[in-house]
């Protein structure tokens, strides 16, 4: 009965959305200067992951860098990349993803880069993403921290263009209607490639020291109690396409003998720190045991049993 419940509550909300994108903003676009960047952005694309070790993935970028180029965004050593998730009392998108219903959601407010100095002026991005079917879906718009805390957590309408107006009516309507709270926020360091030529839609990424919280759910906290909720000797390596996996990655993949993995940030946050019950997807440190000590990983980031070591070096 849940499961079907759950299933009719994604149909009403898929119509619902059908709705909104089909009235559009109102007015027409020029009411808004020709010369104003959009913030809004929105793309699609094919998502492929990977539960890598950290030596490795080192081995495949570097390999991935003989076809490919750094991203242009992406320094030596990656940038951090920090998500504040919503979900409701009862974790909807939590269930919508073990459930894998074939339209689902989140709502993340998302930051770039380190978190100190972060202030209520700093950019981040409100984004939706949902998964229709096999296609990923991106939908986001760039907003001061502080308006988007205004609009996410104080459940208010904030200054926006007429092009905006579908997004944040949408954001707007699902915080107040589902009753969305901050419930995880996850952060990691990611290094990126991007294809060139042929494979300009190709986009490889790296995310290492994956690790998140609770509680405390402000991006400008100065000492932020973080823990890790994948292995600190594992990576995760996602290949982005818009269309067509090229060959050469396939052969990659089979060559070094990886294994598609279901995994989320979110999801394994949320059973990491408890708030339900650890599903099949839920990766342990039972299921990709450390090196020997002797091996590739640096001390400080070799994994121990208690939660209060787990701390360490998840700031």
């Amino acid at each position: 009965m849940v499961f079907l419940s759950k299933a009719a509550e994604a149909r009403e909300d898929r119509a619902s959305q059908a709705r909104e994108v089909g009235d559009g903003a109102p007015g027409s676009d020029s009411e808004e200067p020709l010369h104003v960047a959009s913030r809004l952005h929105a793309f699609n694309r094919f998502e492929l992951k990977y539960l890598v070790p950290v030596d490795q993935a080192a081995e495949i970028r570097d390999e991935l860098a003989e076809r490919m180029d750094t991203d242009p965004y992406s320094p030596v050593g990656g940038y951090g990349v920090w998500s504040l998730y919503y979900d409701s009392p009862q974790l909807r998108f939590y269930w919508e993803k073990i459930e894998g219903l074939k339209f689902r959601r989140k709502l993340r407010i998302r930051h770039y880069g380190n978190l100190d100095g972060v202030t209520d002026a700093s950019p981040v991005c409100v984004e939706i993403k949902q998964r229709v079917n096999r296609v990923t879906q991106k939908r986001r718009i760039t907003l001061p921290y502080g308006v988007a805390r205004t609009l996410c957590d104080g459940r208010q309408m904030v200054e926006h263009s007429a092009k905006e107006s579908a997004f944040i009516q949408e954001v707007l309507d699902l915080v107040v209607r589902l009753d969305l709270r901050p419930t995880a926020i996850t952060g990691y360091q990611r290094e990126a490639l991007v294809g060139r030529a042929a494979d300009t839609g190709l986009r490889v990424t790296f995310d290492r020291r994956i690790r998140g919280r609770d509680r405390d759910f402000d991006f400008g906290l100065q000492t932020p109690e973080n823990r890790f909720t994948i292995p600190p000797h594992m990576s995760v390596m996602e290949i982005k396409v818009n269309e067509r996996t090229p060959y050469w990655i396939t052969d990659l993949a089979a060559r070094r003998n990886l294994n598609l993995v279901r995994i989320s940030k979110y999801v394994q946050s949320v059973e990491a720190f408890g708030l339900a019950p650890r599903s099949v997807f839920h990766v342990d440190e039972s299921d990709c045991p450390p090196p020997h000590p002797s091996e590739e990983v640096p001390l400080h980031q070799r994994p121990t049993p208690d939660a209060a070591s787990l701390k360490v070096g998840a700031q």
